[in-house]
């Protein structure tokens, strides 16, 4: 429920990137574009087999075996079709985390879409992408799938980037595991309590929250990119998030200028990431 008219704007532009139900693609279609995007880097998609949800991945087709492995997790997709109605598949439209995955400098990274996307299940219940978007369910299947893919890969260490709502996923991951030497997030929603305070919608019951995982964090690099311009993940939430970390913690939040939620982070993508060498904590 949306109760602010002045936050009205920022929530359509979190629903989708589309002006009206009529123009969105089925979910053949979203799929098909992931795929022939997926092609057109050489990439390929493959299906990973956790509980409760079995989950949708792409990898470049020629795996490199290395000790390091990158993974990208995608955003929220469709969760919304309006204001008020949920989507019947969250599968994304505009698949922002798979075009940062496919802008990696080298071979060694995958992309893990969240549960229901790209492949609906039995247990593909609707308040999975809305009000149960990081349940314990959500993560426990993300976490078997980042397992297989590291074992793809014969990888010992991963760095982890989360979009959007994949940022949380990531960040919850990378307290939990022991095996997360560096954790990025772009755009990312580190603290949903805050979160649907601030736009006053309802809050995501059911769901962990990034933030109350803190005190675990505390031994991972982090770095969380933000957009200036953004009215649906706005900066401060990322400075609330690193200003809560432990004193001894590596985290920095970067405000890329011009930048607002959806579009267009990969066209930014290559010198974001060559900038994280330089980076003082």
């Amino acid at each position: 429920m949306i109760f602010n008219l002045r936050r009205l704007l920022a929530y359509i532009v979190l629903l989708s990137t589309l002006t009206s139900c009529s123009a969105i693609p089925t979910p053949s279609q979203r799929l098909f574009n992931a795929q022939e995007s997926a092609s057109s880097h050489n990439w390929k998609s493959i299906t990973l087999k956790s509980e409760p949800f079995n989950l949708i991945a792409f990898t470049p087709k020629t795996i490199v075996k290395n000790s390091l492995l990158t993974i990208y997790i995608e955003g929220d997709g469709l969760a919304w079709t309006s204001l008020r109605t949920p989507s019947h598949n969250p599968t994304p439209v505009n698949p922002v985390g798979l075009k940062l995955a496919q802008r990696h400098s080298d071979s060694n990274a995958a992309y893990l879409a969240r549960p229901c996307q790209y492949l609906m299940g039995k247990l593909c219940e609707t308040k999975f992408w809305t009000s149960h978007r990081f349940s314990p369910e959500v993560l426990d299947a993300s976490n078997e799938a980042v397992e297989k893919l590291k074992a793809l890969f014969s990888a010992q260490q991963l760095v982890l980037i989360g979009y959007s709502g994949g940022g949380g996923v990531a960040t919850t991951l990378a307290a939990t595991r022991a095996d997360v030497v560096k954790l990025i997030t772009v755009a990312g929603n580190l603290n949903h309590k805050v979160w649907t305070d601030y736009h006053h919608i309802s809050p995501l019951t059911g769901s962990l929250n990034p933030a109350d995982y803190r005190k675990q964090l505390a031994k991972v690099e982090q770095i969380h990119f933000v957009g200036a311009d953004d009215t649906v993940i706005p900066p401060f939430l990322a400075s609330d998030f690193v200003a809560g970390l432990p004193t001894s913690s590596h985290a920095k939040v970067i405000v890329v200028p011009d930048q607002a939620h959806g579009c267009c982070w990969e066209s930014k993508w290559t010198p974001l990431l060559e900038s994280i060498d330089t980076l003082n904590y």
